[in-house]
């Protein structure tokens, strides 16, 4: 195992090396100037200008700024932005509301992914596992800013059921742009339970268990689910990482101060540090939760053997 562990974290190396320099490269391309974008109508002066863009390297060519970046993230610098704030301060203020964010679309999905596709599952076929096939095609389908714009005006402007904007209404506030958030995921979920446990109702394991005489659910709950939900805690687990890093759209429509709407603010106004900052924390939680879905995966079936 810890063979296993190390060597997927030395196969992390140039996951992050590659992704954080392919940020880079898009912000370097980014047009317009962005000390003159902070400046605004009011140029600055010369010594001023001279000294930002000193701080931010950015009279160097982007390998030459990519590379003090990575000598800087080796000493644990993530930069700072254009006001001195450090990069790492705004991620530590700004987790928690993503990770809040985060978890609420985890359960909205596992809860509703996992009904319907049980649903759908046991009555392969029939008018449940129709509509279940119909809705998750509808939801993948459908953008998730489309999606996330309409249901905030139906289910929070006209029917009044959930806050549309902002987190000041606690774990409410969650609620609606995590179901947005978790859309697609739901669809992938219901879909993946469904195959999964069609598949095994139909192994030789379930066919001797209803020989013995036990009850449809026993052989459904304690047989067949059982070993369908090891495909589905392994895309659970591992999107919960994806979900994290794709709230920018889902913050921004809903007006969410997460990890998303920084990025997205910097992106606006050219703030190179802070987007590849967050970008690379990003990729350092999803890889630590595809690692850990890797062991939840061999504890969950004895029978995989991870080294």
């Amino acid at each position: 195992m810890a063979r296993f562990v190390a060597r997927r974290l030395l196969l992390a190396i140039p996951v992050i090396i590659g992704a954080s320099f392919i940020v880079f490269l898009l912000v370097y391309a980014l047009p317009g100037d962005p000390i003159r974008a902070l400046a605004g109508d009011r140029p600055l002066p010369p010594g001023v200008e001279a000294e930002l863009r000193d701080r931010f390297n950015l009279d160097d060519n982007v390998l030459v700024q990519y590379l003090k970046y990575m000598g800087n993230l080796l000493r644990g610098d993530l930069g700072i932005d254009f006001s001195g704030r450090e990069v790492s301060e705004t991620i530590a203020l700004r987790l928690p509301v993503t990770a809040r964010l985060a978890v609420a679309a985890l359960v909205i999905e596992a809860v509703i992914g996992l009904v319907a596709g049980i649903l759908a599952g046991i009555r392969r076929n029939g008018y449940l596992d129709n509509l279940v096939l119909v809705s998750t095609t509808l939801l993948v389908s459908i953008p998730v800013f489309v999606f996330g714009y309409v249901a905030q005006y139906f289910l929070g402007v006209q029917l009044g059921w959930f806050p549309i904007s902002s987190v000041n209404d606690g774990w409410v506030s969650y609620v609606l742009p995590g179901f947005v958030l978790a859309s697609a995921s739901m669809a992938y979920v219901a879909r993946l339970t469904r195959t999964s446990l069609a598949e095994n109702m139909q192994t030789d394991f379930v066919r001797t268990a209803r020989a013995k005489g036990l009850p449809e659910r026993t052989v459904v709950g304690k047989h067949a689910l059982r070993n369908s939900l090891i495909p589905v805690v392994t895309f659970l687990g591992a999107d919960f990482g994806a979900l994290m890093s794709g709230a920018i759209v889902t913050e921004g429509i809903f007006n969410i101060p997460g990890l998303g709407r920084a990025v997205f603010d910097a992106v606006k106004s050219q703030e190179g540090s802070v987007v590849v900052g967050i970008t690379t924390f990003f990729i350092f939680v999803y890889i630590f939760f595809n690692l850990l879905v890797d062991v939840l995966y061999a504890a969950l079936d004895p029978r995989i053997r991870l080294d």
